[in-house]
């Protein structure tokens, strides 16, 4: 598989069926979805359209993976509230594996300035149980790290610089728990992409996500846009051996597929 091949999108809340005959009418062969409103709404699957979905995979080569929502709070601790994301997450691998999803992503939530530790140890014992739970099932859970937001703001993403997600490395094992690697998001840290790379290789990566930024701020650019180096991204991953996929996650569909051009060549 070339690495033009490699290169997927991500399909976001748009019906996965539509998604599917469009990759495959356009030759791409990795799909990243949500399923918490729209047409993919978890409680739209039934056993038949689930198998439609498998068969139209395997009949076209194509993988498809869940993207949780990262709005969902991973670090709840909140009484009910907390449990309702527990089930949230379960629901989620059992559609993953129902679906036959290669992967899921999914996150470590998010604090609110004055209640970090609460909140880490939360999502630090909530990602060992889905990760767990998702190794039980043989199926592969990928940690996103995830943006950076301004140093005034009163949210804040944890697991989006290198020393919170080795955290999460640290105490999960790999086996349980692979990697989602945000390039746009990793660009918006002093760790920069090279920092990522060099602290954690490539070994734990399930997925690179792909999109365009100005280092500032949060905001999915098309590549060329922004100021990302992406001849630097491909050089230290497809040289340090990784074969695995990219996820694009911005544009339109004609410019996806544009700009996959432009990158295999970049590349």
């Amino acid at each position: 598989m070339t690495l033009k091949d490699r290169i997927g999108v991500d399909a976001g809340k748009t019906r996965l069926e539509d998604a599917i005959q469009w990759a495959a009418e356009n030759e791409f062969y990795f799909l990243d979805f949500n399923a918490d409103a729209g047409p993919n709404h978890m409680e739209t699957w039934t056993s038949e359209r689930s198998r439609e979905v498998r068969n139209m995979c395997e009949a076209n080569g194509i993988s498809i993976g869940l993207h949780t929502l990262s709005a969902v709070n991973v670090a709840e601790f909140s009484p009910y509230v907390s449990r309702a994301v527990e089930e949230y997450m379960r629901a989620s691998v059992d559609l993953a594996n129902s679906l036959d999803c290669a992967w899921t992503v999914v996150h470590a939530g998010y604090h609110f300035t004055d209640d970090v530790p609460e909140r880490k140890r939360a999502a630090m014992e909530r990602l060992k149980r889905i990760s767990k739970y998702g190794f039980d099932t043989g199926h592969k859970i990928l940690l996103e790290n995830l943006n950076f937001e301004p140093d005034h703001a009163e949210v804040h993403y944890m697991a989006h610089t290198v020393a919170e997600i080795k955290e999460y490395f640290d105490e999960i094992p790999p086996e349980h728990l692979g990697w989602a690697f945000t390039a746009n998001h990793s660009h918006l840290v002093p760790d920069g992409v090279d920092g990522f790379f060099d602290a954690f290789g490539i070994e734990r990566i399930g997925e690179v996500r792909l999109a365009d930024n100005h280092g500032d701020y949060e905001v999915h650019l098309i590549p060329g846009e922004g100021n990302l180096d992406f001849s630097n991204l491909f050089s230290r991953l497809e040289n340090a051996g990784y074969r695995g996929h990219y996820s694009m996650a911005y544009g339109s569909n004609e410019q996806r597929i544009e700009s996959r051009n432009r990158l295999a060549e970049l590349a």
